[in-house]
């Protein structure tokens, strides 16, 4: 006589069931553009820390910015990086910090500088934050790199600083406003060596101005300092668009000292880069920039102010030559261009940024 075996106990369904593969959502990539109302637009910088490596000070960054922010909404991120780290990291971190907390995703810049000035800091963020009310109620004023390079040894950057600091007082005086209404300050640097008294020169000068400053290159044969900047208009200009280049401020055919901004509107992309060194190269950068403008509902001929990055001489040459197979000739934008240490990819010879008018 044999003993019955006990019976198996059947598995619930839920134990039944096949188990899933989670699979983890890849976040999506920034906007190569966004459209933001002119006088809604606020101006920050993150503050830098040496701590960590350039994951962790991105992440740090970010906190930052969204708490300046106020609940604004940040809608443009311009990230300088310095050191060994993967400059790709700064959009896909972007993208996930955002992405996880159901916030509007804004469209980043990303190049690589010599040096920052603090030990062991890797990145510094400049934010455009659309605030929850106007803040600019007559527009903004979009001035061109001031200063450049000088005769100077290359740490004595402080004679080409006041030059820069005098044309960029003088823009915002004939623009209408005061020094106080300058709302962001970038100088670039060939060396980090006075950046104290450049930092203690633009806040004398430019008391509420978010302020950035970096070595833009590892090594410079010559002094430079070259500040751009963004001032509030304190009234409205005659022309909702104003292109000036004043002839006492050394005017340029190629680029605009400064413009005037009262459009309801503005377009601000994110980088677009070109691969290789050739001409051609430049050219289709240009081209592709010219189909995210049309995206969104402009083009080249209504930007306002291009910052170029390219990675040599010979490519800053080159971009200046094809820029104006796309720009406006009789209105040319405002713009800053210099050489920077480098991009995100390594075969990569020129960024390009754009600010733009909707048509």
């Amino acid at each position: 006589m044999t003993s019955e075996l006990p019976a198996q106990k059947k598995k619930s369904k839920k134990e039944a069931k096949e188990e899933i593969t989670q699979v983890l959502e890849i976040p999506p990539d920034p906007p190569a553009a966004v459209t933001v109302e002119t006088a809604r637009l606020e101006f920050l910088v993150s503050p830098m820390t040496g701590k960590g490596l350039l994951s962790a000070q991105v992440r740090e960054a970010l906190k930052s910015l969204k708490s300046q922010a106020r609940g604004g909404q940040i809608v443009k991120l311009r990230a300088f990086v310095a050191g060994t780290g993967d400059l790709r990291r700064v959009p896909a971190i972007v993208s996930e910090e955002f992405t996880e907390k159901r916030l509007p995703l804004p469209a980043v810049s990303t190049m690589q500088v010599g040096r920052l000035p603090m030990e062991g800091a890797q990145v510094v963020v400049e934010a455009v934050v659309a605030a929850k009310k106007p803040v600019n109620p007559h527009g903004l004023g979009l001035l061109s790199g001031m200063g450049g390079y000088g005769k100077e040894e290359p740490d004595n950057v402080l004679p080409m600083l006041e030059r820069a600091l005098a044309d960029l007082t003088k823009a915002s005086q004939l623009a209408g406003s005061q020094k106080g209404d300058v709302v962001k300050v970038t100088c670039m640097l060939s060396s980090l060596t006075q950046v104290n008294e450049v930092r203690s020169r633009v806040a004398a000068a430019f008391p509420a101005a978010g302020f950035t400053a970096f070595q833009a290159q590892r090594g410079h044969g010559a002094a430079l300092a070259e500040c751009e900047g963004v001032v509030r208009l304190a009234k409205a200009p005659a022309e909702a668009v104003q292109f000036l280049n004043p002839a006492d401020m050394a005017p340029s055919p190629r680029f605009s000292k400064f413009v005037l901004v009262n459009a309801p509107r503005l377009v601000l992309t994110g980088s677009q880069v070109a691969f290789n060194f050739e001409e051609n190269d430049v050219r289709l950068a240009f081209q592709r920039m010219a189909k995210v403008l049309e995206a969104q509902k402009t083009g080249m001929k209504q930007v306002v102010f291009s910052n170029l990055y390219p990675i040599s001489n010979r490519v800053l040459e080159l971009a200046r030559k094809v820029r104006f197979e796309f720009f406006d000739t009789a209105k040319p934008p405002a713009s800053t261009a210099l050489v920077f240490e480098g991009l995100p990819s390594m075969d990569a010879s020129l960024g390009i940024e754009l600010i733009a008018v909707p048509q």
